[in-house]
């Protein structure tokens, strides 16, 4: 069994920085792609990024690149989410998660089989 948790989140204003952490159990944690998505108030969940098994590779949604740094350790079965320049409109609750198939990056939420509870952002002067 898999679990993930998600911590770092918090209230801060903007153009502040945030660096999520995304914790995994469980084995073959280097032969996975993880990802980060993000739930807004009122909206759907939406792909933030995604980094592949070795980290060589990385996604990021129009909204992020350049702002966000998808990272992991394979050493510490830890994923990262460096967040910089915050605005507002990055105010969600993020969730981390992995796919399905091994050595599979995704930007589809329907190929990630295991999630975290979440952790809130909040962006706000």
């Amino acid at each position: 069994q898999v679990q993930l948790v998600e911590s770092g989140g918090g209230l801060v204003q903007p153009g502040d920085s945030l660096r999520l952490s995304c914790a995994a159990s469980g084995r073959a944690f280097s032969t996975y792609a993880f990802g980060w998505f993000r739930q807004a108030p009122g909206k759907e969940r939406e792909f933030v990024g995604s980094i592949g098994s070795s980290g060589l590779i990385a996604y990021y949604a129009d909204s992020v690149k350049g702002r966000f740094t998808i990272s992991r350790d394979n050493a510490k079965n830890t994923m990262y989410l460096q967040m910089n320049s915050l605005k507002t409109d990055d105010t969600a609750v993020y969730f981390c998660g992995r796919v399905r198939t091994p050595y599979t990056i995704s930007k589809l939420e329907g190929d990630y089989t295991y999630w975290g509870q979440g952790t809130q952002v909040t962006v706000s002067s």
